[in-house]
């Protein structure tokens, strides 16, 4: 018989950030010495009735809420017709930006996985098991951390060392005092001038720019650079077709959109419209590994590649399986402060800048599913809430 899905248990904790505070507004994380910054995330299991469940952490309180919208439905439901469930969920919630499906599609691919015991790269294909990793900044600071053009320059070298063959500026934002773009460009400079001929280099901006000439300006520095790519610069918040289609007329970087868009439909617009070079896709945020892979096949269509945003395991096993890939974002690193990523895993796992071997790749999990095993002692230990959804 066909296995049944029984319980869905989700779980929201919290975990604390040493040494980490926020921009001047609020919404950047930034080094700040002798501040804690608490988060928080949720904790999914899909219970089955074979004994085998299920699991994945990430994701963030609006994506749980669409949870609870459609949970119900797939009880009783068959966990290995993710794409059925997938199809599914996407129309119940075509009304929001659907990051419900992505921690409940990474479990059910997690599942399958255990089910078949084989790690979920293999059930996509394997096409490598190691991958090479870019390092990715915390937000430039003001606090002595990356707080100048020859910090970022300096932590540059120091990735390279460490095996980096990528580094990304994630360069400064919260105020109009920290929007200095002539500070920005000095940057890029500095990091050129310093690692340019022995890395890739890559700058996102986070959309904090706040005009299209600021963000000409500053890609025309990336030009004289030779930056691989440019992420997300200015204030359309990445959606726009048209402004990303002339910025590429204008500059000779590449240009990586789609992080912060929802849906294969316009992603695949972007490429057809030719308003980006790169396509971005997150199994947490683009409908679970299911939704990640769909814009991986739709950019090799296109004869373009996928750059996956941020780190973790659904990611590697997306990698691993896309020919099509580049690098393995290890975000967010800095000089003094550790990794956002959760302390939730009991088998030694982790994302942190040291994690890269001296090649500067990372593995990909080989245990069943997602291959890792979460702590779930201190997920509970640390819980703010929970949702228990069962026939």
């Amino acid at each position: 018989m066909a296995p049944e899905i029984t319980r869905i248990d989700s779980t929201e904790f919290a975990y604390e950030l040493a040494d980490v505070g926020t921009d001047e507004h609020g919404f950047n994380l930034v080094y700040e010495p002798g501040s804690t910054t608490t988060r928080k995330l949720f904790a999914l299991r899909v219970h089955t009735d074979t004994g085998i469940t299920g699991e994945y952490v990430g994701g963030n309180s609006p994506g749980a809420a669409q949870v609870n919208m459609f949970a119900d439905y797939l009880i009783g439901e068959n966990p290995l017709e993710r794409e059925k469930h997938w199809s599914e969920i996407k129309r119940a919630l075509r009304k929001y930006d659907r990051m419900g499906i992505g921690p409940v599609d990474i479990a059910l691919w997690d599942f399958a996985g255990k089910y078949y015991d084989a790690p979920i790269h293999e059930l996509l294909g394997t096409y490598r098991e190691r991958i090479p990793a870019y390092a990715s900044t915390y937000h430039g600071d003001e606090h002595g951390g990356l707080d100048s053009p020859a910090a970022f320059a300096e932590f540059a070298e120091e990735a390279r060392e460490q095996g980096y063959a990528g580094f990304k500026i994630h360069g400064w934002g919260g105020g109009d005092a920290a929007r200095d773009l002539s500070r920005e460009i000095d940057a890029v400079h500095a990091v050129g001038d310093a690692v340019g001929d022995e890395m890739d280099l890559m700058h996102d901006p986070a959309c904090e720019l706040e005009t299209f000439a600021d963000a000409l300006k500053l890609g025309r520095a990336l030009d004289e650079e030779g930056f691989f790519w440019y992420e997300d610069p200015f204030r359309d918040a990445g959606i726009s077709q048209h402004a990303h289609r002339k910025l590429r007329q204008k500059l000779d970087t590449p240009i990586l959109q789609t992080e912060h868009i929802r849906g294969l439909e316009i992603k695949s617009d972007f490429a057809a419209s030719e308003s980006t070079d790169f396509l971005r896709a997150d199994p947490e945020y683009d409908g679970g590994i299911t939704g990640a892979m769909k814009v991986a096949r739709v950019a090799e269509g296109f004869g373009i590649d996928t750059e996956f945003h941020a780190p973790g395991p659904a990611q590697r096993h997306c990698i691993a399986a896309t020919r099509n890939a580049n690098y393995y974002e290890m975000a967010l690193v800095h000089p003094d402060a550790a990794n956002t990523t959760p302390p939730i895993y009991a088998d030694g796992y982790e994302d942190q800048f040291e994690t890269v071997d001296d090649d500067g790749t990372v593995p990909v999990p080989d245990g069943p599913g997602l291959g890792v095993a979460y702590d779930w002692d201190y997920i509970e230990a640390n819980s703010t809430g929970s949702r228990h959804v069962y026939d």
